[in-house]
């Protein structure tokens, strides 16, 4: 294990944080998902910068755009 990550001696505890983390992940994803496509991004280029497919990133994040009122690019 890399020396600056830090040891808990509670598996639990351990395991509580990677949820944690996972959770404020998705929720930094989300808002910066929503802010691209505010700002006109491709669905391409959100995936890219995410390193995922575009159907990947498109199928996360379509719905709760829409529900958002984020008007979304259409392919040409």
């Amino acid at each position: 294990m890399p020396a600056d990550i830090p040891v808990t001696q509670e598996p639990a505890d351990a395991l509580a944080a990677v949820v944690a983390l996972r959770r404020l992940a998705d929720q930094l994803e989300d808002a910066a998902v929503e802010q691209a496509m505010r700002a006109g991004w491709s669905w391409p280029q959100v995936a890219e910068a995410l390193g995922v497919t575009r159907q990947a990133v498109h199928k996360k994040h379509v719905k709760r755009l829409i529900a958002a009122g984020v008007t979304l690019r259409r392919r040409q």
